[in-house]
């Protein structure tokens, strides 16, 4: 490290550029990637020509992920030529797939460093070698435990981003995660809370857990500590701020956890519950480990327990083994319980999973009718939940500022998950504002400030 340091103060510029791919827990890695360079003396540049270190840190999960950083690893190539000691890094799931990084090095040799996602703490190291040793790195490794005490760069803003587990044990039959990130481990309850002081003292006024399945949280610490156990505990900290997470698995929420959240101050009325599909032969096709009824049954008792709880949810369509009858059991789910929120996709096969495997006999047409089926009645659900808050007072916590038609607009998110836009000052960027909701959008809920 004081190599790398002694050498970036002699250089007339040492900028890095990282950039994340994917989900929350991709970004919360960036975030320990920018503190180790920033303490080798690296300072954020603010675009890859600018820079002399690039890391892409990439998303396995879908397709469509995998080309888009395809292409721009490629798009690089003629940086390194025009800079040779461009030192490039590519890092995430996607290498961690079974080939991907022997491929990545023989398409794209200009590439100095390829890494897992465990070994993001050995960073200092592969940049020693790459710059004094002058070799390439290609390292993976999964279930290196979980290294705590990483420098840490955050963007500035209001909503700080907490892992409380890493890696998955679910094994769903269509799913990377297990394969990429490792065997599910959890960390301790007492750093997980030291960091959410840390960061309520610095101002952040949200704060976002996130695991493959948070309701899996605690399994191998000398504590037992589940997550309802966690939440109580963020609960009872002081400071006004609040805390949402991601992503539950419907089999591990129990009614523990449900209670623990109706109970809660500061815990977001808002839950994130994958349901994937409608239809029991396709959940079971899927490993799910749930049936519908038993979803229905826990979506019954959160509303019951919940008023007004946002539900969330993601849907596969065109799983392996899925035909129209099992697609219009998903679409009758969809209709009777009326997701806030829907992320939905087509099935994309991914090398190594079961499902890849798996006999797939419907046209990716056909598939794709489905989905745009699906998505319209999600638009009339979405329009029909909006319009239900009009006269309605939510506590906003905006985290935007734009200006728009002559118009101050900030924009921000209500406890229970819905997108506000009202007119404010920048200065409100924040701060808990109440905001009267006086119309909607499929988009979001506008409102006006409510004034004292």
């Amino acid at each position: 490290m004081e190599a790398i340091r002694n050498r970036n103060e002699q250089r007339a510029r040492a900028n890095y550029f990282v950039h994340s791919y994917g989900c929350k827990q991709n970004v919360a890695d960036c975030e320990r990637i920018r503190g180790i360079l920033e303490l080798l003396g690296f300072k954020q540049g603010t675009s890859t020509e600018k820079s002399d270190i690039i890391i892409y840190n990439t998303c396995g999960v879908r397709r469509t992920a995998t080309d888009r950083v395809l292409g721009n690893i490629g798009a690089l190539k003629k940086l390194k030529i025009k800079n040779p000691e461009l030192i490039i890094g590519v890092c995430g799931c996607m290498v961690e797939q079974e080939g991907v990084a022997d491929y990545l090095a023989r398409r794209f040799p200009f590439v100095d460093l390829i890494f897992g996602t465990n070994l993001i703490h050995h960073l200092p190291r592969f940049l020693y070698e790459v710059s004094f040793g002058a070799r390439k790195i290609r390292e993976t490794k999964l279930d290196d435990g979980i290294v705590e005490g990483l420098p840490i760069s955050r963007e500035a803003g209001v909503v700080g981003l907490v892992p409380i587990t890493y890696g998955c044990d679910n094994f769903c039959s269509y799913c990377v995660v297990p394969y990429v990130r490792g065997r599910e481990r959890s960390r301790e309850p007492e750093v997980i809370l030291n960091e959410i002081r840390d960061l309520v003292a610095q101002g952040y006024k949200e704060i976002t857990l996130l695991g493959q399945n948070v309701n899996s949280y605690g399994k191998g610490l000398a504590c037992k500590v589940n997550f309802a156990e966690l939440l109580a505990k963020i609960d009872s900290l002081p400071g006004r701020f609040r805390v949402r997470f991601l992503t539950s698995h419907p089999k591990d929420c129990s009614k523990e956890l449900i209670d623990t959240i109706a109970g809660s101050e500061k815990i977001c009325k808002q839950i994130h519950l994958p349901v994937q599909s409608g239809s029991d032969d396709v959940l079971r096709l899927m490993n799910r480990g749930y049936t519908r009824e038993q979803y229905l049954d826990l979506v019954r008792y959160l509303k019951e327990k919940i008023p007004g709880v946002s539900l969330g949810s993601d849907i596969i369509v065109g799983f392996p083994g899925e035909g129209e009858r099992e697609f219009l059991q998903t679409l009758s789910l969809v209709k009777e319980i009326k997701f806030n929120l829907l992320f939905t996709f087509v099935y994309s096969p991914r090398k190594g999973t079961r499902a890849a495997d798996m006999p797939d006999a419907t046209p990716k047409e056909e598939k794709k009718a489905w989905l745009g089926r699906l998505l319209k009645e999600q638009e009339l659900i979405s329009d029909e939940q909006n319009a239900k808050q009009c006269g309605k007072v939510k506590v906003v916590l905006p985290e935007r500022f734009t200006e728009t038609a002559g118009k101050s607009v900030l924009l921000g998110k209500c406890g229970n998950g819905f997108l506000v836009e009202f007119e404010g000052e920048r200065g409100l960027i924040g701060e808990f504002v109440e905001v009267k909701i006086v119309g909607a959008t499929r988009r979001s809920l506008v409102g006006e400030r409510m004034t004292k």
